[in-house]
């Protein structure tokens, strides 16, 4: 038994029995005395659980606070299961965290988890090290701003923005104010309203060149108006009139598309060809053609036929690239 379920059963026990004696608990977690008193002193120094030793009664039990009532021990309790999954998490959020704010953060529960562990501490870094998450092009954020940008959306604090626009090359200032953060593709986007063009706008926080917080408080809107507003679309493009995409998937692609999810709202069907078709909203065609590119000769758009024209048109012009 590791130090953390000794010591989350050790809490067990006193909060259940009340108090328990020095017998009882050597005997129910099977441990020597010596033991059980480093656990109980780590309990104390460490953790600062308010478990006190009754000569009386010759048995540990949680002190009592000033109003007479028994203190509760302090902090999230987990058991070594629990444990683990929070470091696998960790290694998530690390992998996910390009600026490195999130990490930095939770440094300090990483520290806390390990100390809990005690004796099998060592084996932190074997797990760590067996979970792997992949980034391809990854856009890395400057970890000022990502941390400015959460600290001002839970603030609700407006931000003035040097932003560059990729697909004009501009570069331009604004106040917005931030609604909600998103993580896709191994990048961060703010969902802002904007104050220069009053209405909701997405930006990648790797295209902010500054930023700085504003004392104005930010303008609230519903989640749902966000969500309806940001999210209709295939994938992070937002704004604009919403079209349907009818996909058909050869039979050879079709047993992993038809387990993938492409939209929220999407839906498919089997073709009697063996091929499968995927129906899915879009409000603005660029992300969807890059991925219909990917996808080569193994997808056809059959509608609406200005996509499918767009497609063949970029496949007609790769295809010449190789005469």
């Amino acid at each position: 038994m590791s130090r953390a379920e000794r010591i989350y059963r050790i809490e067990g026990l006193i909060r259940s029995r009340g108090q328990a004696s020095l017998r009882e608990l050597t005997e129910t977690l099977e441990v020597s005395p010596a033991t059980l008193k480093r656990d109980l002193e780590y309990l104390r120094g460490r953790l600062g659980a308010p478990v006190e030793y009754d000569p009386l009664t010759r048995a540990y039990r949680l002190a009592e606070n000033e109003r007479g009532g028994r203190r509760e021990l302090p902090g999230l309790w987990f058991d070594e299961r629990e444990l683990h999954a929070l470091l696998t998490m960790h290694q998530l959020i690390s992998e996910l965290d390009s600026a490195g704010a999130l990490a930095r953060q939770l440094q300090p529960m990483l520290d806390r988890i390990r100390q809990l562990l005690g004796g099998s501490a060592g084996n932190v870094e074997t797990l760590m090290q067996r979970v792997k998450i992949i980034s391809v092009a990854r856009r890395p954020v400057p970890g000022r701003h990502f941390e400015l940008v959460a600290e001002a959306l839970l603030k609700r604090r407006r931000i003035h923005l040097r932003y560059l626009t990729r697909g004009r090359g501009e570069v331009g200032e604004r106040d917005v104010s931030p609604q909600r953060l998103v993580h896709y593709r191994n990048t961060w986007y703010l969902d802002a309203w904007c104050h220069r063009v009053e209405g909701l706008r997405r930006f990648a926080l790797d295209a902010v060149e500054e930023a700085s917080a504003l004392e104005t408080k930010a303008r609230e809107l519903p989640l749902e108006q966000v969500q309806a507003e940001m999210d209709a679309g295939y994938g992070i493009y937002a704004g604009g009139t919403r079209r349907w995409a009818t996909l058909a998937f050869a039979a050879q692609a079709a047993p992993w598309v038809s387990h993938e999810q492409w939209h929220p709202e999407q839906r498919g069907r089997w073709l009697d060809d063996g091929r499968y078709e995927l129906v899915l909203p879009y409000v603005d065609d660029t992300e969807l053609v890059m991925d219909l590119l990917r996808q080569g000769d193994e997808v056809e758009v059959l509608a609406p036929p200005e996509l499918r024209a767009k497609v063949q048109r970029r496949l007609q012009a790769a295809a010449a690239s190789y005469d």
